[in-house]
C-alpha cells in the first residue's frame, strides 16, 4: 500500500484545522449542522480562491473519506432496533412515493434546464436527475452533453440541498438543528475501546460494502454489518458526539473541495439556476410528505429529509446529526438512487436522449 507523501498529509490536516474552525465559528453564529457547513465554507474558498497555493498534485485522501463515510454508516447501523423494523409494513406508502419524486423532480429540472438554462437535451436530461451523480456523468458523455456544465450542476445540486435544508428545517423548528455539541447519539459513555470498535466496523463493512458491489457501499457496508448486530442485540456501541462532528469536517471538506477549478463566471452562471432547481425539487419533496404523513403519521421533518434530493452520505449524515431516524431516512435515499440509475438506463436503452 502506498501513502501519500508527508506534504500531502500536513495539508490535510490544515484543511481538517481549518474545517474545524469555521465549524466553530458557525456553531458561535448559530448556523444549523454548523461544522459540515462550516468546513464546506472555507474548504470551498480555499479551492476556488488559493488553489495555486496547494501542494502540487494533491488531491483529498479518498480511503481518509471512505473511512469517515464507514464511521457514518456505523453509527446509523447502531441505531437500528427491533421498534425500528416494526416501521416496515408502513413503507407499502413512502417507498412508492419516492418514486413518483424522482420521475416528477427529473421531468421539472429537465423543462427547467431546457427552458431557462437554455441547455442542449442530453445536458438537461443527465443535469437534472436527481440522484446517480456517476452513472449521470458516464451516460452524458455517452450521449454527447456538455460534461463540465453536467458536472457542475449535478455538485451543485447536492451543496444547494445540503446548504438549504438545515436552514429549513431550522427555520421549521424555530431553533438551529444538527450541532454535534452535547448530541447522545447511541448508548452511554463511550471510551477508547468504542471508538476503536467504530473505526474497526467502518473498515470491515466499507472492504464487504464493496466486495459486494452495493450502491454506495462505503456507507451501506458498515450500516448492513452493525445495523444486523443491532438488531438482534449482538452489537451495542457507545458512540462520542464528537465523532459526529469530526464526520460533518470530512465530508464538507470533500464537498468544499469540489469547487476547484471552477471559476466564478462558471459558478455564478450555474448557481442560479441549481437553487431554483434545489428549492422546486425540495418543494416537491415537502408536498410529498405532507401526503405520505397524513397517511402513515410519519413525522413531517423526517420526510422531507428522505425526500431531499443530496447525495446519500450527506442526507444519511444530516439525518444522524438531527437525531432524525437516519436508517430510515438513508433506505429511502437508497431507493432514489436505485430508482434514479434505473430510469437513466432506460432511457439511454431506448435512444430517448
Amino acid at each position: 500500500m502506498k501513502f501519500p507523501p508527508l506534504r500531502f498529509n500536513l495539508f490535510t490536516l490544515l484543511l481538517l484545522a481549518l474545517g474545524a474552525g469555521a465549524g466553530f465559528l458557525f456553531s458561535w453564529i448559530g448556523t444549523p449542522l454548523p461544522f459540515m457547513l462550516g468546513a464546506l465554507a472555507v474548504s470551498a474558498v480555499a479551492a476556488m480562491g488559493f488553489s495555486r497555493h496547494f501542494p502540487a498534485g494533491y488531491t483529498y485522501p479518498l480511503p481518509f473519506r471512505q473511512l469517515f463515510v464507514g464511521v457514518i454508516g456505523v453509527m446509523i447501523g447502531a441505531q437500528v432496533s427491533p421498534e425500528l423494523l416494526s416501521l416496515i409494513p408502513t413503507l407499502w406508502i413512502s417507498i412508492p412515493a419516492v418514486l413518483l419524486f424522482v420521475v416528477l423532480a427529473h421531468g421539472l429540472n429537465f423543462l427547467l434546464f431546457r427552458r431557462l438554462g437554455r441547455f442542449d437535451r442530453a445536458t438537461a436530461f443527465y443535469a437534472g436527475s436527481p440522484g446517480g451523480l456517476l452513472e449521470a456523468i458516464a451516460f452524458g458523455e455517452e450521449a454527447g452533453a456538455d460534461i463540465r456544465l453536467l458536472t457542475i450542476m449535478q455538485f451543485l445540486r447536492i451543496i444547494v440541498v445540503v446548504a438549504i435544508l438545515p436552514f429549513a428545517i431550522s427555520i421549521y423548528e424555530g431553533t438551529p438543528v444538527g450541532s454535534a455539541a452535547g448530541l447522545a447519539v447511541v448508548g452511554g459513555s463511550a471510551g477508547i475501546l468504542d471508538v476503536g470498535l467504530v473505526l474497526l466496523f467502518s473498515v470491515v463493512g466499507v472492504r464487504l460494502g464493496t466486495l459486494a458491489r452495493v450502491p454506495a457501499a462505503q456507507l451501506v457496508g458498515p450500516l448492513f454489518v452493525v445495523g444486523l448486530g443491532s438488531a438482534f442485540g449482538l452489537i451495542d456501541l457507545a458512540i462520542p458526539p464528537w465523532l459526529i462532528g469530526l464526520a460533518q469536517i470530512v465530508v464538507g471538506i470533500s464537498l468544499g473541495l469540489r469547487f476547484s477549478g471552477i471559476t466564478r463566471r462558471m459558478l455564478m452562471s450555474g448557481l442560479g439556476l441549481a437553487v431554483l432547481s434545489g428549492a422546486m425539487m425540495l418543494g416537491l419533496g415537502a408536498a410529498l410528505s405532507v401526503g405520505v404523513a397524513r397517511l402513515t403519521g410519519f413525522d413531517i421533518e423526517t420526510l422531507i429529509i428522505c425526500f431531499a434530493p443530496g447525495g446519500v452520505t450527506e442526507m444519511s449524515l444530516v439525518a444522524l446529526s438531527l437525531a432524525i431516524s437516519p436508517t430510515f431516512v438513508t433506505l429511502h435515499h437508497l431507493v432514489r438512487i436505485l430508482a434514479t440509475v434505473f430510469e437513466l438506463g432506460i432511457v439511454r436503452r431506448l435512444g430517448w436522449i
